[in-house]
């Protein structure tokens, strides 16, 4: 079994390899996919013994790829952005507006030219059948296909940087994206203005998954924000907490400390403890009790 990616930075799809027991990490194959025979690289090896997961199957690997079909692949790939043109003046030709051309694709042999294209969400679906009919003209030898994308995927076909000045993460080792939720800001204490927290691409930004499951360790143990808490500088109330230093900021009749886990004393709870110790239990009268309440009077 070998683990077959189709683009630099793209998922890995896994194909049979027993016709072709020599390929090994680096090599070229065809193959075929639901968008028709694609030219991919081999990343991985996988250890395949045992049948088959139940219900799925693996397509064999058609053949290892050759110079020719690679010199075809570049030979098509210069043509990629001069589909796009097109594409695009046609589209503005009949009308098409709301939609987002962004990338045009042969496969390796030119057989398929592929559209990417995105659509504004707050607006009704538009039909690309009058275009795709009008590129079939143009490229009578290649059948035309729209695969519409999301907004993520527009930011790691067109690359450029991030927020933070670097390469965009989704352009450069991303294989997958993964659900992002406002609740990684906010234990990270990250501002949730709109500009800290999206990315170029208007949605949540794939880096506040990184640190966000050592956040939620770290703050085991400390207190919520504006909780009551007893230190060894007196009685006072959380004023902010910073998880990977393991302290929290304390107000202590005005005056600001920094006290560690350790140092905390939940005094909430312990009122709640106490509280419920002194209300005993109705198991007292019926004797048995072991909760260590003591009997009320």
């Amino acid at each position: 079994m070998l683990g077959v990616r189709f683009y630099q930075v793209g998922k890995v799809y896994h194909f049979d390899s027993a016709a072709h027991p020599l390929l090994g990490k680096g090599d070229r194959v065809i193959v075929d996919t639901k968008r028709g025979r694609q030219l991919g690289e081999v990343v991985s090896i996988v250890d395949a013994a045992g049948p088959a997961p139940r219900g799925m199957t693996y397509k064999p690997i058609v053949r290892p790829a050759n110079p020719a079909d690679l010199m075809m692949r570049e030979e098509w790939q210069a043509q990629e952005l001069d589909c796009l043109i097109n594409c695009r003046e046609k589209a503005a030709g009949i009308g098409i507006k709301g939609v987002k051309f962004i990338k045009a694709e042969y496969n390796y042999d030119g057989s398929q030219l592929s559209i990417f294209y995105n659509e504004d969400e707050d607006k009704p679906p538009v039909k690309l059948d009058r275009l795709a009919q009008n590129l079939e003209q143009i490229y009578p030898n290649a059948t035309v296909y729209m695969q519409q994308i999301g907004p993520r995927d527009v930011a790691k076909l067109l690359g450029g940087y991030g927020a933070c000045s670097g390469p965009r993460c989704c352009s450069t080792f991303l294989t997958e994206f993964s659900p992002i939720s406002i609740k990684m800001a906010k234990a990270q204490g990250i501002s949730l203005n709109q500009e800290d927290i999206t990315g170029m691409c208007g949605r949540l930004r794939c880096c506040l998954i990184y640190e966000y499951e050592q956040y939620v360790e770290a703050r085991k143990g400390l207190p919520k924000m504006g909780k009551r808490i007893g230190t060894p500088h007196g009685i006072g109330r959380v004023i902010d907490v910073q998880p990977l230093r393991g302290l929290a900021v304390v107000d202590v009749e005005g005056e600001r400390y920094e006290v560690t886990r350790e140092d905390l004393q939940p005094l909430e709870e312990l009122e709640a403890l106490k509280r419920k110790a002194a209300a005993g239990c109705s198991k007292h009268e019926g004797g048995g009790c072991d909760c260590g309440a003591k009997k009320t009077s």
